[in-house]
This record gives C-alpha cells, structure tokens and sequence, in this order.
C-alpha cells in the first residue's frame, strides 16, 4: 500500500513537472534573471556550412541552390557535402552544384561531420539536413551570437511547413521553441535541432558516433565552461511528417539515440546546478514520460477503492487513452510518442543503437 502510494505520488509530481511546470518556471524564471548575448551583427567569420549526405539525389541539388543563395559574403563561405557512402547520384549532383564533396565509408551521420571538420580551416563550423531550407540571412544570425566569446554553440528554429508554405507547427513544438528560449536566456539550451546550428571550429567536440549532435553538443558546451544558445531568427524551414503514426517512428529512432546519451553520455557530470536541474527535468523525466505513465496507471489501479483521487485519476488516464484511439489529435499524438520512449528503451536495451542511418522517405511524402 505504501510502495503504490510513493510510486502513484512520485510518478504523478514527475509528469507534471516535467509537462506543465518545468516550462512555466523556466519562462518566468528567464523574466527575472536573464543572461543576455553579446551579439555582434558585424562579425562575419569565414564559415564552412555543411550537410550530411546519404542517397540524397532527390534533395541536394536543392538544398545547395539554397545554401549558395544566402546573404552572406561568398568568399568567407565554404560549401561541404560529406556523403555517409551514397550509392546513389548525390555526389556527382553535389559536386556538378559546387560543393566540395567529401566521400566517407559507412559509418554514419556523426563520423561523417567528424570528417568534414576536420577537413576545413573556417572559424565556423554550421550544419544542416540536406532536406531542409534556411532563410537568406540565417547564417548572419546563428553567427552573430558566436561573436560573444562566451558562447560555443548556437542553433535555430525550425519551422515546419507545407510545400505551399503554410505553418503546420504543432502544439507540442511551439511549447518546446518557448521552452528552448527560456532556458537559452536563463544560460544555455539543454537540445539543438539538426536542420540549423553552428558552432566554433575550436569549440567542436567529436563525440560517440552513436550520439547525435542535438542533444550531445550543448551539454558538452557547458560542461567545458561555454554557453549554448537558442537564435529564434535563425530561421530553418522543413516540412513535416504527414500523420502521427509516421511521426511515432521518427521519434523512435531518436529516442534510441537520446536514451544511449542519457544512460552513458555522462550528462550530469561537472554541470552547474541550474543546468543540471534543467537536464534532469527537460532531457531525463521526458525521455521517462512513458515509463512514468506506466507506473502512474499501475499504482491506480492498485489503489482503486482507498480514496476517490485515485479513482479520479485512472478515469483521466483511460479517458485519454480512449481519446486517442478514436482518433482525437492531441491525445493521439502524446500517447503515441510518450509510448515512442518506451519502445525505443526496450530497442536500445536489447540491440543497441546503430551508428548508421538511411532518409525515411514515406516520412517526406
């Protein structure tokens, strides 16, 4: 009785904390205290931008067109497709486009950019997904940041929308770009996002090629003693996946990934309370949701007939299960990727996590 107690309580605070009131808190807690950027619109580094490659024929040419047309000084600017070994036509497209192309053995997105830094000489490094679209001044923006030497890192925002323009950003990330500004304001973000970042070539770290830049390079910004920072002008555009059950898969494949940082990527080591109280309530408890929903619903059920609050919440729980199996879009969505956090924990703990990736095209459709 007392273990179902602790454990129904317990798991209850943990969903709501990491859901509803870490957010609030961060958003307020950045009106008080605010740690403002030194940026510097004048500063105008040389830059390599590059994107990572693997049978993208169908996008590069695109995506380069779109690179070459930034508002950025052409001779400070160095264009690199780093290809994960592409069997198809994206490294002759790449080159016949200008990029400079770097042609790499299997071994994944991670030890692809690994190369491609340690092939160029810019005091910036910036990267991108081939099926993504920056605005004409998205690099002045992300660099402009990196002109305060206290800052390491710096990613953008990405937007999702439709091929004929429209915004089709969902409840779930805005309330995550709002989360993502508080903290950058209050020191420094806990996750980037792929499709727009850049960092300083001295200030790049080559981690596990199982790891993925978004969540592994802020928290080792910081744990060096730099900020990692969010640039809300610095305007990605993607489109995005087209139902909820395709966006499930995705968030599986990166929930593998995000679990392997969590339990050995050593995240919490040396960190500064803050930013350790941000880890542990943006990055851990949310990875946890699902097992904590599961706790949550086991607890109640166990404690059916000691006390109507028990009963008010299994009804709540099942009423949003049964929400999302007709259908209704909130509701399908949350459980659908707080169940993602599940699946993908039983994947890592019983394969492991690859280094390698392939485009899911139907996710592009």
């Amino acid at each position: 009785m007392i273990v179902a107690v602790v454990l129904f309580w317990g798991s209850l605070a943990a969903l709501a904390w990491t859901h509803a009131l870490y957010p609030v808190a961060v958003s307020l807690a950045a009106r008080v205290r605010t740690r403002r950027v030194a940026a510097d619109d004048a500063y105008l580094p040389s830059v390599a931008v590059i994107v990572t490659a693997y049978n993208e024929e169908n996008a590069i040419e695109a995506r380069l067109e779109n690179l070459r047309a930034l508002d950025y000084p052409p001779e400070l600017l160095e264009l690199v497709v780093t290809s994960d070994a592409s069997t198809d036509r994206t490294e002759e497209l790449a080159e016949a486009a200008g990029a400079r192309v770097l042609r790499n053995p299997r071994g994944g997105k991670v030890a692809a950019q690994d190369a491609a830094v340690r092939s160029t000489e810019a005091e910036v490094v910036a990267f991108s997904d081939a099926n993504a679209t920056w605005a004409p001044d998205a690099l002045r923006k992300l660099v402009r940041s990196i002109a305060d030497p206290r800052v390491a890192y710096v990613c953008g925002r990405l937007r999702l929308e439709t091929p004929d323009g429209s915004n089709k950003e969902g409840v779930y990330w805005r309330y995550e770009l709002v989360t993502r500004e508080g903290e950058s304001r209050l020191g420094s973000v806990t996750a980037g996002n792929g499709a727009v970042y850049a960092l300083r070539r001295s200030d790049y770290v080559e981690v596990d090629p199982r790891f993925g830049h978004d969540l592994s390079l802020p928290y080792r910004m910081v744990q060096r003693g730099r900020r990692a920072v969010y640039e809300p002008e610095a305007l990605a555009f993607e489109r995005p996946t087209p139902t909820n059950e395709t966006e499930y898969r995705r968030k599986v494949r990166m929930f593998e990934h995000a679990w392997l940082i969590v339990l050995r990527g050593r995240m919490l080591r040396g960190q500064p309370p803050g930013y350790f109280l941000a880890l542990v309530s943006h990055r851990h408890l949310r990875y946890a949701s699902g097992l904590l929903h599961l706790i949550l619903l086991a607890s109640s059920l166990a404690l059916l007939g000691h006390g109507a609050v028990y009963a008010v919440f299994l009804g709540l729980q099942l009423a949003l299960l049964a929400a999302a199996l007709v259908g209704v879009g909130i509701a399908r969505y949350y459980v659908l990727i707080t169940w993602a956090t599940v699946v993908a924990l039983w994947n890592f703990l019983r394969r492991g996590v690859p280094a390698t990736w392939a485009p899911q095209r139907e996710e592009l459709a």
